[in-house]
């Protein structure tokens, strides 16, 4: 049990992540979008370019269709919260922090569905030809991605006995060190769910505005000034929370334990370090492939949930 002066103290570290997600992941995909501009031998636009974008929508007038109902203003909304509460319980820098109790994975993929919902909606409530394409896409690509991710989450909450992510961290980084097979199999499997439901190549082209091959992008075209905006920030964080929850199942090494205050600043040091070649090594994987066909998803995605499955039953035979 903490006394009064350690709970204050975890409140503030808590509300310290909270603030360090959502100014850091603009800051992330900023970084991603520089090293691929390098590897392209390009210049860039900077990793503050994210920045400067936010900046000049929220000072915009938003345009609304006249036929949009309350579910397309509010959608943003839900969707940035949805995306700041996963990145923010997500045991990053410490295990135990107040929120990191409910960090559950199959309640992470609750929060994720949740915003998706809400998204593909409001994508139809116009009722225009690409927010509903967009919409059948995305929806598409859920749905094989899902079970491929709680594979992936199965597989670590077998190890751990527990699916909570402080419980997994602990595990797997502050005991006897071990290598696990199955998290072999796993983690190839999260990289292609990270790609499908971060919009990302080969799945999707997040800088691309061809009507015929867009899927994020076609269910936001209406959205403008400040409903862009958040929805921009969101999927920011979206690709923070994704990143960070593969740092937690299979790169925990830093991560402070449970009362270890003096180990928080080399924890955010290697954070920051892990976050930085987690971004180079996503670059890397989009200059070097192309986008593929929106048919080829299904098999793209098929792979990583044969892959998830594979890593589970070698925990199942094997026990590691």
């Amino acid at each position: 049990m903490m006394n009064n002066s350690e709970f204050i103290l975890a409140i503030v570290f808590q509300l310290t992540q909270l603030l360090l997600v959502v100014l850091a992941a603009p800051l992330l995909t900023g970084w991603v979008n520089q090293c691929q501009a390098w590897l392209q031998n390009r210049s860039g636009a900077g990793m503050l370019q994210p920045y400067r974008v936010l900046h000049k929508l929220f000072h915009k007038d938003a345009v609304i269709a006249h036929n949009a109902s309350w579910l397309f203003r509010i959608t943003p909304y839900i969707v940035f919260g949805c995306m700041w509460l996963a990145a923010a319980i997500i045991p990053i820098i410490a295990v135990d922090l107040p929120f990191s109790g409910v960090a559950d994975v199959i309640a992470l993929v609750g929060v994720f569905a949740l915003a998706r919902m809400f998204i593909a909606l409001a994508a139809m409530d116009i009722g225009t030809s690409f927010g509903t394409l967009g919409a059948r896409r995305e929806m598409l690509v859920s749905f094989l991605a899902e079970p491929a991710l709680l594979m992936v989450l199965f597989t670590a909450s077998m190890i751990s006995h527990s699916t909570q992510l402080p419980r997994i961290v602990e595990a797997l980084a502050h005991h006897q060190f071990a290598l696990y097979p199955s998290l072999a199999f796993a983690a190839l499997a999260f990289v292609i769910v990270l790609l499908a439901e971060n919009a990302r190549i080969p799945v999707d082209n997040p800088s691309t505005h061809l009507e015929l091959t867009m899927i994020h992008e076609a269910m936001i075209l209406e959205y403008s000034a400040r409903h862009l905006a958040l929805i921009e920030w969101a999927s920011s964080l979206k690709l923070f929370a994704y990143i960070s929850i593969g740092i937690a199942l299979f790169l925990p090494h830093g991560i402070a334990e449970v009362g270890n205050w003096a180990g928080l600043p080399l924890a955010i040091v290697l954070l920051l370090l892990k976050l930085l070649a987690a971004g180079a090594g996503l670059a890397v994987l989009e200059v070097v492939t192309a986008k593929m066909r929106i048919f080829r998803a299904p098999e793209f995605l098929g792979t990583a949930f044969l892959l998830a499955v594979l890593g589970l039953l070698i925990h199942f035979l094997l026990g590691t």
